[in-house]
């Protein structure tokens, strides 16, 4: 409708009356013109001229965006379509706060500087959290997020008994003579600031990541049972007496997958990958259902697990737990020397895991032909299966997979939550067997389904984008490294191949951290482009439902087409108009549990470098701007330095390399550059550490030593 009345007003070759655009308009959408006018007016895309007529907008120095306030008050408005934003002074926000639609007039268009004119329109979530205070006999709350600038009171009957220092979650319930002050009512207290593992709950509450299921979800909880019957196992092919079993990590407690292996007469193997069956209990429209709609993923933050489903489930019932029995979908993979998979069979099944096998013991296994206690019946079954992983993942390098190989940092926090120690995730060839064979199960269930042409849910990848590729290959080539790369035809093997070429420089870590920012996100869609990270042509996620709703979705559709046969109009326009929208939520939710999974590790990784400040450390500079430089050091912390801080001359920042440069001694500091610093400050609730230049006379070398940095 939208779309038509632009049309009709910018299809004329004069300014249109409204009249005139009433006439061109059928009945029922008469209706709908007044409030049409004033969006098409708000985004710029229609002006009204001083005679009362409408035509189409041509005015360049005026334009529509997004805001992104910075804490020091300053923000940048991102307008689509365009490469560079615009920078909005602290005078010239007009009342604007962060995530604002606003219309901005450039007033400088060789710095790329702007005025907010007006809000468009005001994206301020429902739902804030921050700490309740109270000044001037009247109730507060400070917002954890610094980039909003509103004030929010809280009338008495609506604090919910709230305390100063308590941490809470605030529903906004109206805004007061359309300023930055709101009233609102609390709706949760999560607990003191200064509890153990509040800290947690308020980065996800931030996010809408709840660690309590409402009645109506515990309710239903009571109707589903403990344990499989034989009413459950009926029909289902029964592979209780075959060597099944799981491999996580020590701490897992929500198995979704199992795995089995043959070697058949022919040479080929056979490859089983037993995914827990979690949309047998968990239906479509009941509230377990949509609940795990709404929180579209689990979210794994620090030392706890705000799951998707509850624990009665997600470790009960549907854990592939071991010496129990379990539903599960099973896919039946036969797969060829060359890493092929010829045929492959999916079903229903019933399974009994023989043991639960964590990935530090199948490595003793694998790598080191070590086999730890229980572990001597399974042992053949293990390297059988490294062989065969072995085979699958050089057919995946082969037909463009891209190992970045990046390494993620693991929290390590005592009894209270508090961190103590931070490590490199260990990533073995047990954790990389697991991988390549769910990654087949995937790519086995998508394939099928496609070939069908049935309607699908597909993790999806795009190509990178061209301009960032030729940004970071001059960035490089700034540091003094050539790089071949055919930048006109992009695959994956010309990731694959800048890769390799960068691979044994001491920047690498840095480098292919750069690089993997190059590369767009991977999304769910119901419209399959295929997936260019893994160099797949047909991609989905079917391996963990207890854990990822649209793993769940898969097993749905799966059950509809493959098992019950319902395969007619009515199936698939409901799965046509369905899967687009659940597509959309489990990426925004995927979105969400990552950026709070980051906040709270930056945030407990603060913690950690609270008691160390004052220590000097060497690191690496891995990223350089106009206003500091950030620094890693080998346990992955990271801190900046303000270019403020840099008091042995004036420095500047030189585009073209990238780079920090002293004026009068020209010291340059460039990325992948090696310094020694020392912690000045820490801000934990931000997630912020802040280093300086150690000098001459820091000493802090045993220190450094007991930190393990």
């Amino acid at each position: 409708m939208e779309e038509k009345i632009y049309d009709i007003i910018t299809g004329q070759n004069k300014a249109i009356t409204y009249e005139e655009i009433l006439d061109k308009l059928e009945e029922e959408e008469k209706e709908e013109l007044p409030k049409i006018l004033i969006e098409l007016q708000k985004n710029l895309k229609i002006r009204v001229t001083n005679k009362g007529k409408y035509e189409k907008w041509n005015d360049n120095s005026q334009k529509v965006g997004t805001l992104i306030v910075n804490p020091k008050g300053f923000g940048f408005v991102v307008i689509e379509g365009e490469t560079d934003d615009y920078y909005i002074s602290k005078n010239n926000m007009n009342n604007a706060i962060n995530g604002d639609t606003v219309v901005i007039s450039v007033i400088n268009e060789e710095k790329h500087e702007a005025v907010i004119k007006h809000i468009n329109q005001r994206n301020l979530n429902d739902l804030l959290v921050g700490e309740f205070y109270i000044k001037d006999n009247k109730n507060f709350i400070d917002l954890d997020d610094d980039k909003l600038n509103i004030i929010i009171e809280i009338e008495k009957e609506n604090t919910k008994g709230a305390v100063p220092g308590h941490k809470v979650v605030v529903k906004i319930s109206n805004n007061v003579e359309k300023s930055n002050y709101y009233k609102g009512e609390i709706i949760r207290i999560l607990g003191h600031k200064d509890d153990p593992g509040v800290d947690i709950l308020s980065i996800a509450a931030k996010y809408n990541i709840s660690d309590i299921f409402p009645d109506e979800v515990l309710k239903e909880l009571e109707t589903i049972p403990n344990e499989v019957t034989e009413a459950d196992i009926k029909d289902r092919k029964d592979l209780r007496d075959q060597i099944i079993f799981t491999i996580d990590g020590d701490d897992t407690k929500d198995i979704d997958d199992a795995i089995s292996i043959e070697k058949l007469e022919n040479g080929n193997y056979q490859l089983g990958v037993h995914i827990a069956d979690v949309s047998y209990y968990v239906k479509e429209n009941s509230a377990l259902g949509k609940e795990a709609y709404m929180r579209g993923t689990s979210s794994y933050l620090a030392d706890r697990v705000i799951p998707m489903l509850p624990h009665q489930l997600s470790n009960g019932i549907c854990s592939l737990n071991p010496n129990v029995d379990r539903l599960a979908l099973s896919c039946i993979m036969e797969i060829d020397e060359n890493g092929n998979t010829i045929t492959n069979e999916i079903f229903e099944s019933v399974i009994k895991s023989r043991i639960q096998m964590t990935y530090k013991n199948v490595n003793k296994v694998i790598e080191e032909n070590i086999i730890p206690e229980g572990y001597e019946p399974y042992a053949d079954k293990l390297k059988l299966m490294y062989e065969l992983a072995k085979i699958i993942r050089k057919n995946k390098i082969k037909r463009g997979y891209i190992d970045f190989d990046t390494d993620e940092v693991k929290v390590i926090v005592d009894e209270n939550g508090k961190a103590i120690d931070i490590q490199k995730r260990e990533r073995g060839e047990g954790e990389k067997l697991i991988e390549d064979f769910m990654i087949a199960a995937n790519e086995a269930v998508a394939t099928t389904i496609t070939y069908m042409t049935l309607p699908f849910i597909y993790r999806v990848h795009g190509m990178p984008d061209e301009e960032k590729l030729q940004n970071f290959l001059k960035f490089v080539g700034v540091l003094g490294y050539k790089v071949n790369a055919n930048l006109r035809k992009i695959t994956p093997y010309t990731i694959q191949g800048i890769l390799n070429q960068l691979r044994d420089k001491e920047e690498y870590p840095i480098l292919a951290t750069m690089l993997l920012r190059c590369m767009k996100k991977a999304v769910y869609d119901n419209t399959n482009i295929g997936h260019f990270g893994l160099g797949s042509k047909c991609y989905t996620h079917f391996t963990s439902p207890i854990r990822r709703f649209p793993d769940l979705t898969v097993h749905r559709l799966l059950r509809t087409y493959l098992f019950k046969h319902q395969i007619n109009n009515e199936v698939i326009n409901y799965y046509t108009n369905e899967l687009l929208q659940i597509s959309i939520q489990s990426s925004e939710r995927e979105r969400a549990a990552v950026e709070c999974e980051r906040d709270v590790t930056d945030m407990k990784m603060a913690e950690y470098m609270e008691g160390h400040i004052g220590e000097v450390y060497r690191g690496m500079i891995n990223t350089v701007t106009n206003y500091g430089m950030y620094v890693e050091l080998p346990n992955m912390v990271e801190g900046m330095i303000r270019i403020d801080d840099l008091d042995d001359d004036y420095y500047f920042y030189q585009e073209q390399t990238f780079s920090l440069i002293g004026k009068r001694t020209k010291k340059r500091y460039m990325v992948g550059g090696k310094i020694d610093i020392i912690v000045d400050s820490v801000i934990k609730d931000k997630g912020l550490i802040n280093f300086k230049l150690a000098k001459k006379g820091d000493k802090n070398g045993d220190k450094q030593q007991e930190s393990k940095i």
